[in-house]
């Protein structure tokens, strides 16, 4: 057996997530996932077996989704990976797009061979919604927020730590919750002419919806409702009542994932 990968980007709005679903009231969910086996059923003319670098909620879109399948020597022969590029993107919807494609070491995994992930998680602040970017962003309607306290909130949060306070709380019931957060920064961006605040983070791994409520917890921080020293005692509260709200999922990008030696990302 061959193992190959995909680069892939997704605009989440339409579907529920990545992974595939059970059927819902005797109706197929829409998935990433499921649109994708898809099409490569189709090209393979097989069922086929994909694992993601990181799956993503309901909602959250992708830059730099990571897939590896395995494939037989056969059919490794039958497409080359341009060929199988262009067939991808003409199989899978529009709101989907195979940015890359390669043959990755035998047994690679997008998921277990990762060695960090990053998402960034887009802020519109101000009494108008961005145009361009209003599907890609969480809109405060309120006054700027203080970016210099959302990074000294950000502090306490990078590094090794138990992040219980920060994930779904059924998803950490008997399951291990630390995590390490390599990086954690907010800055000002300017997109299509649009200003807006991005919230970046790079971690091993992280928990459901851990993203989601650090940058809803950020905000707090930023709109002057907390003292960055707050994010501290949330941290060690391991309790997600302890920490701010979720932020909403159209403004979460998973947007790269790193790997040994050899990586497909955006910089």
């Amino acid at each position: 057996m061959a193992t190959m990968a995909l680069l892939l980007q997704y605009n989440g709005a339409g579907y529920h997530g990545f992974a595939t679903q059970k059927p819902h009231n005797g109706r197929d969910l829409a998935t990433v996932q499921g649109e994708l086996n898809r099409a490569l059923e189709v090209l393979y003319r097989r069922p086929v077996d994909t694992t993601c670098a990181g799956r993503t909620d309901a909602g959250v879109h992708a830059l730099g989704q990571v897939i590896s399948y395995d494939v037989s020597e056969e059919e490794l022969e039958t497409r080359t990976p341009r060929v199988l590029l262009r067939s991808l993107n003409a199989l899978t919807p529009e709101d989907m797009g195979v940015r890359d494609v390669w043959q990755a070491a035998d047994g690679f995994s997008a998921r277990f061979d990762a060695q960090w992930r990053e998402y960034r998680y887009y802020l519109s602040v101000g009494p108008l919604p961005p145009l361009v970017m209003a599907d890609f962003c969480w809109h405060l309607r309120c006054e700027p927020l203080d970016i210099q306290a959302m990074n000294e909130a950000a502090q306490y949060l990078i590094g090794e730590h138990d992040f219980k306070s920060f994930c779904l709380a059924a998803s950490a019931v008997g399951k291990p919750t630390c995590r390490n957060v390599l990086d954690l920064s907010v800055a000002p961006v300017q997109i299509a002419g649009q200003d807006l605040v991005c919230i970046r983070v790079v971690g091993s791994s992280f928990l459901h919806s851990m993203v989601r409520t650090i940058a809803g917890t950020l905000v707090a921080v930023g709109r002057g409702l907390r003292e960055p020293a707050w994010v501290d005692s949330v941290l060690k509260a391991c309790s997600r009542d302890a920490a701010g709200e979720k932020a909403p999922a159209q403004g979460l990008v998973f947007w790269q994932v790193g790997y040994e030696g050899y990586n497909r990302h955006l910089g």
